[in-house]
């Protein structure tokens, strides 16, 4: 059986779709591919395309990343972790709002980079770049404001209960990519080998970048599949309730190091869904070792 295929059977067998694409970094050809090209809303993968234009405009000079962000209860975008938790108002520089932004998927300080990069500047740098495949239409905030008016409801946790609700039908357009931010597979292996070449940014931002990935907080995605001390895992996550992403690179012990993206949507719309995380893991692992 074929690596595609295998990642197909592998999909299916924990109840999800898949997307993926995995290359070896450093110059070397051949890819691993799932529908690589198809268009997939991002999630909260947005954040890393986010980051990087946000450090290429610091390395422009035109933006300071010590400057300070205060941001007060009411105008914090809500979300799980980070600044969206807290109670009080939070001052920090740009450059620590990426770093929350990126380690605990922070929506907040999403929002606020967002809001100091713009939708424009952003789509420049995605133009530039050649990453064709990928629009940023809003930040968390309009993702929230959509999955209101969608599911009818109040408050984000409401909303989310009825996406995780599997004896009620989703919301009409609620996953389709045109509605959303989206990307391909393929766009963030290349932006993630941009990364890793230091084509984009200069040494002193591309070791940022290179910082933040790796200090996320959530290894139950691509680092289930290379569970080594010896192995480095550099990722961001993206979930939005049956969708669970992880883009990434992954370093071995021999110095080689592969970018690997993986997008998935689940049959089920349940808050937890282990199975669907540890087959992103086992995906990247199986195209990994395919390309070794």
């Amino acid at each position: 059986m074929s690596t595609p295929s295998r990642l197909r059977a592998l999909f299916e067998d924990a109840g999800t779709r898949g997307w993926l694409h995995a290359i070896r970094l450093g110059g070397s050809e051949g890819e691993v591919a799932v529908d690589a090209d198809a268009l997939v809303p991002m999630a909260s993968v947005y954040k890393l395309p986010l980051l990087v234009a946000f450090c290429e405009l610091v390395d422009r000079g035109a933006l300071d990343p010590r400057e300070q962000v205060t941001l007060e209860p009411s105008d914090r975008t809500a979300g799980p972790t980070g600044l969206s938790v807290l109670l009080d108002p939070v001052s920090m520089s740009r450059r620590d709002l990426a770093l929350s932004m990126m380690t605990v998927s922070d929506n907040a300080a999403a929002d606020a980079l967002l809001d100091v990069v713009g939708l424009d500047r952003l789509a420049d740098f995605l133009s530039r770049h050649g990453l064709t495949g990928t629009r940023i239409r809003r930040g968390t905030a309009g993702n929230l404001r959509d999955l209101l008016d969608r599911t009818r409801t109040d408050d984000p946790d409401t909303a989310f209960a009825v996406l995780a609700d599997n004896d009620m039908t989703d919301p009409a357009g609620i996953y389709e990519a045109a509605n959303a931010s989206a990307t391909t597979a393929r766009d963030m292996t290349r932006l993630l080998g941009l990364i890793w070449s230091g084509e984009v940014l200069s040494a002193e931002q591309t070791a940022f970048v290179r910082r933040a990935l790796g200090l996320q907080v959530f290894a139950q995605r691509l680092g289930s599949g290379f569970p080594h001390d010896a192995v480095r895992v550099f990722g961001k996550t993206g979930t939005f309730a049956a969708l669970r992403h992880e883009v990434g690179v992954v370093e071995l012990p021999d110095g080689s190091a592969y970018a690997v993206a993986v997008f998935t949507r689940a049959a089920r719309g349940d808050r937890k869904l282990p199975r669907v995380d540890q087959a992103i893991g086992t995906a990247a692992r199986l195209a990994v070792d395919t390309l070794r």
